[in-house]
């Protein structure tokens, strides 16, 4: 299994309808400039997934443990509205808004991948994550399936 951060918006014909089999990562990788990923052979969709649109993303759907991570002078506020899709956010937009959140923070420095990311993508609620993003849900679906 690949999971990859998808970098831009998911056009809409590559987005699942009411069912979450739909996905068409491959053809999102093909078409995005920068990429051009051909379907590797003996692959199939189920077999490739996108953090939409960055990993940091997926941060979003637990404030919760943002905050308990980051501590005293996290500020929220800095955040993209709750009630936005985690899916919709520019990659610039949510590093812009992480970095604004943390830049007080009495514990850690501001947000940085290399000291952070890893860390928040493990303590993060995969509940919450599957709730937040249909990408994540399908993500975490399938690593089940492919468990059991």
């Amino acid at each position: 299994m690949l999971l990859i951060d998808s970098e831009t918006p998911i056009a809409s014909n590559q987005q699942p309808n009411a069912n979450t089999a739909n996905h068409a990562p491959w053809s999102h990788l093909a078409q995005r400039q920068g990429d051009g990923w051909e379907k590797p052979a003996n692959s199939a969709d189920h077999d490739c997934h996108l953090m939409v649109q960055v990993m940091e993303s997926w941060f979003l759907a637990d404030r919760d443990t943002l905050k308990t991570f980051f501590g005293t002078g996290f500020k929220e506020h800095k955040l993209p509205p709750a009630n936005r899709s985690i899916e919709t956010i520019a990659k610039s937009d949510l590093y812009r808004a992480l970095h604004e959140a943390t830049a007080d923070c009495k514990a850690k420095s501001p947000y940085n991948k290399a000291n952070h990311s890893f860390k928040l993508l493990a303590a993060i609620n995969p509940q919450k994550l599957a709730a937040a993003s249909d990408w994540a849900r399908r993500f975490i679906d399938e690593l089940k399936r492919k468990m059991d």
